[in-house]
């Protein structure tokens, strides 16, 4: 992979500095998001920044949140606690939660009960996505979001709002599926480790930084002229909520995958289109959810099984393989590892599981695990 283009380089600087600018910007109080899905348009057009309460990786130790939780729980939510234990959130005006695991359904509460200046929503999403009452369910659930944040922040969120915060993210939205499919096309063109953090720097930013960014790097990879390499391209999967070290990353690189695909912030590019601009914005938000939303471990949706838009996805790509990275203690993920992989197994597309979690600092064993199935396919 050539040298990395400044646009990665500034989406790197924003990812490594954490949430500490976007709580100390003047134009907007932040609002956090914890994955994988938040209206972020709607907070957005009560006048607030959303920033992507997901975690704080190695950047900090666990002093206080071991006391909240069991043992056994994704280091996503523990964290994420002590961010706001340890004072680090001072700034940010309310967090939002939803029903994608029992932890983060909990931590909701939590979050209420140890910080009481923050104003805290939690989203029942649909648990069937595809029941008749499922649209007009969730658009009341995004307007009482709406009269709650109405109330805390002493303003009107109003249809114009809500329609102009829409064409705001659709915009950083678009450019990352015209990345994205630039990579599935030529992988060699785009590293996975330069993706990642372009997509996750969009978690701190307003939309339209997020863009310029994207619109840069776009234009850069855009002119670099790479070179083929022998690699196995793969989709990876399970990585929707907590995030992997960057080091995880490049290091299935260095073992000779080609990432093709992947559910990386998965919840920032929700939509496999922009949302339509139209009459009654909220309703276009809860029926793109509803039509245009990612298959998941963390919604239901009989007609659109995940299973098979998994398989749709490596095909659709020219991925050979797909890798599982769940993190560790997540159970949406390791509950659907059965499914997928018995449907891998009956479609013969290879497939190893990688656990992590965000706090990993030692990728050897897992680089051994990568290059031996990576040689299983070059050389069989």
């Amino acid at each position: 992979m050539e040298i990395s283009a400044p646009a990665v380089e500034q989406a790197k600087a924003v990812v490594a500095a954490g949430l500490a600018p976007a709580l100390k910007r003047s134009d907007a109080p932040s609002f956090g998001c914890f994955p994988v899905y938040s209206p972020y348009e709607i907070i957005r057009a009560a006048g607030l920044l959303p920033v992507g309460l997901m975690g704080a990786g190695a950047s900090i130790d666990i002093v206080h949140a071991d006391a909240r939780f069991q043992s056994f729980v994704c280091s996503i939510a523990k964290t994420s606690l002590e961010l706001g234990l340890q004072k680090r959130l001072v700034g940010m005006e309310g967090a939002v939660f939803h029903s994608i695991c029992d932890v983060a359904r909990n931590l909701a509460s939590v979050f209420k009960r140890n910080f009481p200046g923050m104003h805290i929503e939690y989203i029942h999403l649909p648990q069937n996505a595809a029941g008749p009452e499922a649209e007009d369910y969730l658009v009341s659930e995004y307007r009482r979001v709406m009269a709650g944040l109405e109330a805390r922040m002493g303003r009107r969120i109003d249809d114009a709002a809500v329609a102009a915060a829409i064409r705001e993210y659709n915009r950083p939205r678009r450019l990352m599926r015209e990345l994205y499919a630039m990579r599935a096309k030529e992988p060699e063109r785009i590293g996975a480790a330069e993706m990642f953090p372009l997509v996750r720097a969009g978690t701190m930013l307003p939309p339209d930084e997020h863009a310029r960014i994207l619109q840069v790097a776009k234009e850069e990879f855009t002119a670099r002229k790479p070179r083929r390499m022998d690699r196995v391209k793969v989709v990876v999967e399970g990585a929707f909520c907590e995030q992997p070290p960057i080091g995880l990353i490049e290091t299935l690189e260095g073992a000779g995958c080609y990432v093709v695909d992947d559910d990386f912030c998965a919840g920032w590019r929700w939509f496999s289109t922009d949302v339509p601009e139209g009459p009654d914005p909220v309703r276009q938000l809860a029926r793109a959810w509803l039509e245009r939303g990612r298959a998941t471990s963390t919604r239901f949706n009989p007609d659109k099984p995940r299973h098979k838009d998994l398989v749709r996805r490596v095909r659709e790509s020219g991925a050979q393989a797909v890798l599982f990275m769940p993190a560790k203690f997540c159970e949406p993920a390791l509950f659907d590892y059965v499914v997928f992989r018995r449907e891998l197994e009956k479609e013969n597309i290879p497939h190893l599981m990688v656990e992590f979690e965000e706090k990993m600092w030692t990728f050897e064993r897992t680089r051994g695990e990568v290059e031996t199935f990576v040689e299983s396919l070059l050389f069989d």
